[in-house]
């Protein structure tokens, strides 16, 4: 146990599946102990098999899209020193913003995405740059980069967290603390289904990346301090690379085709 004290201290969020407990075993599995939130009661099974990788680690069930959320997750860092932490707990829903989707969820959406990244990187990073040491990864998304015709709110939400990351990592860059964005496509967890996107092209797509691939580069970006990452597959890294030449209508009917409910079921597409 004292031995494991002696370990860097890493702080995932949304970690208890997906791309944030693969993220968490990567720091397990690369020398760090860990404080792992999540809204849901799983988070504790997640901790006890991210243990099982040789880390410390402690699970903390908070709902983040309240500022009392991020109090309390902070508090139970109690004082040690974060070397990273992963700013990825995020949530999206699918649907028409004027007529179909829920305003309490869209609402919850701006909470977790964006209120709560910054409540909790402005106390984390604070920290970090008192002591001038400490790495930041911010979840953003493929997404961030186009107008989310029926995914509105969600990718206004990561729209907001790219910005936000990329302008600290601007602020900081004479410290050293270190920004990375991580820019994933769409990736095989419960995002879709818990977005109520299972009938759309993406949603119902079979070629979603692995969580595990997704995290690993993520991962690597971060300890190398790069700025940003678009993970994981070839077609993920070529919609990055021409969102930058495509005007934003252009972007916006794709996405359309991407995420209009139904659109799973076209097979004109």
């Amino acid at each position: 146990m004292e031995a494991a004290s002696t370990r860097p201290l890493a702080v995932v969020t949304g970690a208890s599946s997906g791309i944030g407990y693969e993220l968490a075993k990567q720091f397990a599995t690369n020398g760090f102990d860990l404080v792992v939130c999540a809204e849901d009661d799983a988070i504790v099974t997640a901790a006890g098999e991210i243990e099982g990788f040789g880390a410390r680690t402690e699970a903390v069930q908070a709902d983040l899209t309240t500022a009392a959320g991020v109090e309390q997750l902070y508090g139970r860092i109690n004082g040690r020193p974060v070397a990273a932490i992963a700013l990825n707990a995020g949530i999206g829903m699918g649907g028409a913003f004027a007529t179909d989707t829920d305003l309490e969820q869209e609402l919850a959406i701006v909470d977790l995405n964006c209120r709560s990244t910054v409540h909790l990187a402005k106390l984390v990073g604070s920290d970090m740059v008192a002591r001038n040491e400490g790495r930041m990864l911010f979840t953003s998304s493929i997404a961030s980069t186009m107008p989310g015709s029926f995914q509105a709110v969600y990718n206004a939400s990561k729209s907001f967290v790219q910005a936000f990351a990329l302008a600290l990592r601007e602020e900081l860059k004479d410290t050293n603390v270190t920004v990375t964005s991580l820019m994933p496509g769409p990736t095989e967890t419960e995002f879709f289904e818990r977005a109520d996107m299972l009938d759309t092209k993406v949603g119902a797509s079979d070629s979603k990346d692995d969580p595990a691939d997704v995290a690993k580069d993520g991962f690597e970006a971060l300890m190398a301090g790069n700025e940003r990452v678009v993970s994981h597959s070839l077609s993920t890294k070529m919609q990055g690379r021409a969102s930058r030449f495509m005007p934003d209508k252009a972007k916006a009917v794709m996405h359309r085709r991407m995420a209009e409910p139904g659109s799973g079921d076209d097979d004109d597409d």
